[in-house]
């Protein structure tokens, strides 16, 4: 598998990335070893986990499976902290809580570092600069080697990026942010690219595949007994992409895959890939099967028309001052 540089960083990551959303609740241990085995094998290198994934279940499952059918250091092992389960304050960055978390998930996970360690969500309630001194003491501690961000929007990216490049070699600079970006989900593309793309900091998408939606699983209004949209947790995060605007783009995403000869899976996901400022995708696959699908797609491109069909069917409305003020 292609290996890209996140970011304005020496960290090389493969250019699809492993989901494990569901390790430990959804996925159990012989899937979650079958598909760890096919992605190092495919090439893949970049894991993605977090600490609230299954109340820490899929990083103990994660650091399991890594310490006996991989080799550790075939691995980018990226996880996440500041998201709590608590409905009246869901974000805690404070300095304390993050470098306490960390901690923990290394415990969980069997080792000494991860590679890449991201603040999984803004905490309007602590000061930034505290929030990201965590990321400064987690790298220059040993326990990270990259540091980045996730969920946040355009001008919090933009502070918080700007923020670590003020003290060149005393903070460490954000490699990477993770956030949701799809055919379906184009709000990334108003700030959060711009803002990374001038910053230097590498996207990596979650939900590339419109939770799922795009690979043409619902379309006709029906709903799979074995889809995320049946499980009882899961329904509420895919309902909101089973609309009749992501209807028309899923019948423009699976129309391209009749004329390639390929799946919508693949169409979409290679959409994706490719975009600009993106360096890996997160493939959140429940088996062996699912990732295998998502794996065909390192041969494919799209061709140029194709893309362009797809960007005009699923452009989102940005108006002023979004776009270019001249062309008003």
């Amino acid at each position: 598998m292609e290996q890209r540089h996140l970011g304005r960083t020496g960290l090389r990551v493969s250019r699809i990335g492993l989901g494990t959303l569901t390790w430990g609740r959804d996925t159990e241990e012989h899937d979650a070893a079958d598909m760890l085995k096919a992605f190092w094998e495919a090439g893949g290198t970049l894991v993605d986990t977090a600490d609230v994934y299954g109340d820490g279940a899929a990083e103990y499952l994660l650091g399991r499976l890594a310490d006996s059918l991989v080799p550790r250091e075939d691995l980018v092992i990226s996880t996440k902290a500041g998201s709590v389960p608590d409905p009246d304050r869901p974000a805690d960055g404070s300095r304390g809580h993050l470098l306490a978390a960390l901690d923990a998930s290394l415990e969980r996970l069997g080792t000494d570092h991860v590679d890449l360690w991201h603040i999984h969500c803004h905490d309007p309630a602590t000061p930034l600069e505290e929030t990201l001194q965590a990321l400064d003491l987690a790298v220059s501690s040993g326990r990270a080697r990259y540091a980045g961000v996730s969920n946040f929007c355009g001008w919090q990216l933009a502070k918080a990026a700007t923020w670590q490049l003020a003290a060149p070699g005393a903070r460490t600079r954000l490699a990477g942010t993770q956030l949701e970006y799809s055919l379906l989900q184009r709000g990334a593309e108003r700030e959060v690219l711009p803002a990374a793309l001038d910053l230097g900091v590498g996207l990596l998408p979650s939900s590339p595949l419109g939770r799922g939606v795009l690979t043409g699983k619902y379309r006709g209004g029906g709903v799979p007994s074995d889809s995320r949209g049946a499980s009882e947790h899961m329904a509420p995060f895919v309902e909101p992409y089973l609309d009749d605007t992501a209807s028309r783009i899923v019948d423009a995403v699976t129309t391209a895959a009749d004329g390639l000869a390929v799946s919508p899976l693949q169409v979409a996901l290679a959409w994706v890939r490719d975009r600009p400022g993106v360096t890996a995708p997160i493939v959140g696959a429940r088996n062996a099967r699912q990732l295998a699908a998502a794996l065909s797609v390192e041969t494919l491109s799209l061709p140029d028309e194709i893309c362009r069909a797809l960007d005009d069917v699923s452009a989102p409305v940005h108006r002023y001052p979004d776009h270019d003020w001249s062309t008003l």
